[in-house]
């Protein structure tokens, strides 16, 4: 963790680029441009891969972290996963912090071969080969801990990290997660507890985990109770933007210097060209400077921006 927050206080930025990447998202003048038809899963994997490398290329130097959100490339087979690959990669090489948004689980063999796959490496023969090397990913950790272990090994192991789903951004997130147990917790407090208690022994420099927390920015007020409770557990704060949530809404999830989180909009940058009417890359730098403008306001409001 304490590589990403390097990267968040060298650039005063605590926000992530989220590339939920569908055709959907792509103007089609820059898809006739990119010289894809989309008429193929390949052309249309091929055209995402493309409109992600113009949008990193204009907002790497202002953004320290990708979010890439694997589900948007599944659904183009395997070139899909190719273009996966092939972003994590080139968003490392403009010196991104690359979180693979996997939200993986399963038993513990299952979790060691998800692990591996996004974080680790796979034996072939005498030789042993990374994967997708990503930097970080993130887990769904109500299986216990058995499918959590593996990931927080190799992030030991490895000095990588991950994020644990704690209190999701999602409308019905409450049906489960905040039902109250019998000891009075509620079901995300219980998982927070649990995300502490598994990064217990990965305290970076800055004071946070290698084993972070997903906690939702449309609920602050939780944010804000977790980040009470949780000193030492690093959050990644999805729901800004399209799902509502701004800057003031994000404040309490952010210690009293201005860290202990990070920020992702997807929708609002992918397709912020709709809204300024400048051309894409334009358009996106426009949105992510207001994105980092807004919320490091909000902080210096708070007083909790001290860089």
């Amino acid at each position: 963790m304490d590589k990403l927050i390097e990267k968040i206080v060298r650039l005063q930025n605590p926000t992530a680029l989220g590339l939920d990447t569908c055709i959907e998202y792509i103007p089609q003048q820059l898809k006739e441009k990119f010289g894809e038809e989309c008429s193929t899963l390949e052309s249309a994997a091929n055209a995402i891969y493309k409109y992600n490398c113009l949008l990193i290329d204009a907002l790497a130097d202002i953004i320290p972290c990708v979010k890439v959100q694997v589900a948007y490339y599944e659904m183009y087979g395997s070139h899909g996963m190719e273009s996966f690959h092939k972003t994590i990669v080139y968003a490392q090489a403009k010196g991104m912090y690359a979180i693979a948004d996997i939200k993986r689980n399963d038993i513990g063999a299952t979790a060691a071969a998800y692990a591996n796959a996004y974080l680790g490496s796979t034996m072939l023969k005498d030789e042993t080969l990374k994967v997708f090397n990503c930097d970080s990913v993130t887990i769904n950790g109500y299986l216990g801990t058995d499918g959590i272990k593996p990931f927080t090994d190799l992030c030991k192991s490895l000095n990588k990290s991950a994020f644990i789903l704690v209190k999701t951004s999602n409308p019905s997130s409450g049906e489960l997660q905040d039902q109250t147990l019998s000891d009075g917790r509620k079901v995300f407090e219980l998982m927070g507890d649990m995300v502490a208690q598994w990064g217990s022994e990965q305290i970076g420099s800055f004071g946070y985990s290698n084993i972070g927390a997903v906690v939702g920015a449309t609920y602050p007020e939780q944010g804000e109770q977790l980040r009470n409770r949780l000193k030492s557990v690093f959050f990644l704060i999805p729901g800004y933007g399209a799902q509502g949530a701004g800057g003031k809404d994000l404040v309490g999830s952010f210690d009293k210097d201005g860290l202990g989180g990070i920020v992702n909009a997807s929708r609002s940058i992918l397709c912020a060209y709709k809204k300024y009417s400048l051309p894409a890359a334009e358009s996106a730098r426009a949105e992510a400077i207001a994105m980092k403008e807004d919320i490091v306001n909000s902080l210096k409001q708070a007083k909790k921006w001290d860089f």
